[in-house]
């Protein structure tokens, strides 16, 4: 699948008007107007495209015969064929699996690599952390959930744990509507976040072009052992780790004006 000489699809969106062409994949159970804040402040240096991951936004549902990594993949490929120079890869929490997997795919293609708060728990199994007792505890109640097939309390859980931090009964219904719905990707992720189905781990050493890696002081710790992790993989580029203060895992989009700063003076060194 490639986009190259066909008009976009109604599920990719371009932000900014800038010089600098950014393809940029969101997390999980959001879509592309995440970067709607890092656009607005990134000003005019930057052309972010952004597309809505499989199941999100307005993309055609997860087909589940498929890996949801490996048909993400190939929808940010298809936008990936279809930009023109060298791109900017930016991705948050899930989307920065999938923005990794790009990577190492497409050497040469990419200029920078951008990674907030990759949710590669495999990273974090393989490395045995003392961390994950605790961040299972944590997990068990949402995997109940699913178990009982109560898509609300799931959704819940999830945005309790992982969303800006406002509470579930503050979000407009239409949210809460798109979140319930959508819920049960968190699930058919788990072969790429806790398994590495893409074969991610093991490639780390293939990216050559510079990368930043971005976290939150306020997030879960073991989402900062996963970064650190990563960057130690990262053995054939330099790389960068910044931390954000106050920030937790929603940052692109509760600290926008912060991330939007690192990753400026990121581009402008690279």
């Amino acid at each position: 699948m490639s986009l190259d000489q066909a008009p976009q699809p109604d599920w990719v969106r371009c932000l900014g008007q800038g010089p600098r062409q950014v393809l940029a994949v969101h997390c999980s159970l959001a879509h592309s107007g995440e970067w709607r804040g890092l656009a607005e402040h990134l000003g005019g240096a930057v052309t972010i495209t952004a597309f809505d991951l499989p199941g999100h936004g307005r993309a055609p549902g997860h087909d589940p015969a498929r890996d949801l990594g490996d048909q993400a993949t190939e929808m940010g490929q298809a936008v990936l064929d279809g930009m023109a120079g060298p791109v900017d890869l930016i991705g948050h929490s899930f989307g920065a699996v999938i923005a990794l997997r790009l990577a190492i795919e497409n050497p040469g293609r990419i200029r920078s690599l951008t990674l907030i708060e990759p949710t590669l728990y495999a990273a974090a199994i393989h490395a045995g952390l003392p961390e994950l007792p605790e961040f299972e505890a944590r997990m068990r109640p949402l995997f109940e959930a699913f178990a009982a097939g109560d898509t609300v309390r799931a959704a819940q859980i999830f945005t309790g744990d992982w969303g800006t931090g406002a509470a579930w009964a503050d979000l407009p219904e239409a949210q809460r509507a798109y979140i319930a719905e959508r819920i049960g990707l968190v699930e058919v992720a788990e072969p790429v976040l806790r398994h590495d189905s893409g074969r991610v781990l093991d490639r780390l050493g293939q990216i050559r072009c510079p990368v930043l890696l971005l976290g939150g002081a306020a997030t879960p710790s073991i989402l900062g052992r996963v970064l650190a992790l990563i960057e130690a993989g990262l053995t054939g580029t330099t790389t960068t780790l910044v931390t954000v203060p106050g920030a937790g895992h929603m940052l692109p989009v509760t600290h926008a004006a912060e991330v939007a700063a690192a990753i400026g003076g990121f581009l402008s060194r690279v």
